[in-house]
């Protein structure tokens, strides 16, 4: 009898101990085939963390896709006040060097610990992967690490150039985000039709589906095959998932995730114009009052909110050009005051945390409610 009271008592205590993780048993399958080492990742050009605290990077000079299990699974719904300045600056300084050497490639909020990670390329060529602690830093190994990985079939060439001699491999992989068990990743891909779209279900085995994407360009007047999806978010609409991406300069055009299928060409429909001279650098959704909004920040414009509803009503497909230079159509936006937001993500389900560019050049880290946005 005491033999089985021990063990009733042991396995209610394995049970609180997962449960604090925010970890159950049937969840821990998805990093039981990965291994310990040094992946030997060159570069983080994408981030987006999945289930268990795996973050995935996307690293596009080796077209590959790493899937990392930062053991970061504390669950916790406190959300910090953050306004870190000069965050550049901290970054560089931690790493021993100045802000001319550094880029801050992407940001990620693990949505289980809240800890906020970012990808920093040194300019010697080295990724750096760092935890944000309170205003200082942690550096995440990167060569002894439990992971996975797959590579890019077909990916843009290393060596490929477009017509103002400008690298094309940095585009292998644009974004990516994981959605409902699979990794999906824009880019471009060595084909006559460059822009890809890829669904790689995870766990990572051989299986990889891509095709090729085509949308119409209003500011340029014409059908474009080869510049790539820059950020994407997934929304649903009429019960069916779609992939809503934006391009630069700046077309946000809409494809049925069902529709896109290993080695085909889908053409999507544009919904918006919102602006030549602009490239989109990064997408959030969030709801407030029951209703669903998206924020999209850019390189030229301030951060752009566009309502669910209005993305919903729109059942148009746009295949007129927009002639005049800056002039928007289609889908409504509205301005926010946020110019210059480099990086953003969901905090928690009321919180953003971005990174922007102040008008005195000073690069302030911030969290706001999304009752302000």
């Amino acid at each position: 009898m005491r033999k089985k009271i021990l063990a009733l008592a042991l396995g209610a205590v394995a049970l609180l101990t997962i449960s604090a993780t925010g970890i159950t048993k049937s969840e821990s399958s998805l990093t039981e085939g990965f291994i310990t080492g040094n992946p030997e990742i060159s570069s983080i050009n994408q981030m987006s963390f999945g289930p268990e605290g795996i973050l995935f990077l996307g690293d596009s000079k080796n077209a590959m896709i790493y899937a990392l299990n930062t053991e970061d699974v504390k669950p916790t719904n406190e959300v910090a006040e953050v306004n870190i300045g000069e965050f550049d600056k901290k970054i560089a300084s931690s790493l021993g060097t100045s802000t001319e050497n550094i880029e801050i490639s992407d940001m990620a909020v693990n949505p289980i610990s809240k800890n906020v990670y970012f990808a920093v390329q040194v300019a010697d060529g080295t990724p750096v992967l760092l935890k944000l602690k309170g205003e200082e830093f942690e550096n995440v190994s990167l060569k002894d690490v439990s992971y996975s990985k797959i590579a890019l079939k077909d990916p843009i060439g290393s060596e490929a150039k477009d017509r103002r001699e400008r690298p094309l491999r940095t585009w292998a992989i644009s974004d990516l985000k994981f959605h409902k068990g699979k990794v999906l990743v824009s880019g471009l891909s060595n084909k006559e039709f460059g822009s890809t779209f890829r669904s790689i279900p995870f766990p990572f085995n051989d299986s990889q589906e891509y095709g090729s994407l085509e949308i119409w360009h209003a500011a340029h007047g014409q059908y474009e095959t080869h510049a790539p999806i820059k950020t994407f978010d997934v929304i649903e609409l009429d019960n069916v998932d779609y992939l809503m991406a934006s391009y630069t300069c700046t077309p946000l055009v809409l494809f049925r995730l069902d529709e896109l299928k290993d080695g085909k060409h889908t053409k999507g429909r544009t919904v918006a114009e919102l602006g030549a001279g602009n490239s989109p650098l990064d997408m959030v959704s969030y709801k407030k009052d029951g209703k669903t909004y998206f924020l999209m920040s850019n390189s030229s414009r301030p951060v752009m909110r566009i309502k669910y509803e209005d993305i919903a009503n729109f059942k148009d497909t746009m295949t007129e050009p927009v002639t005049v230079f800056a002039e928007t159509a289609g889908v409504a936006y509205d301005n926010l005051p946020f110019p210059y937001v480099l990086q953003m993500d969901n905090l928690d389900a009321t919180h953003i945390i971005y990174l922007q560019r102040q008008s005195d050049g000073d690069l302030r880290l911030r969290v706001r409610s999304t009752e302000w946005m």
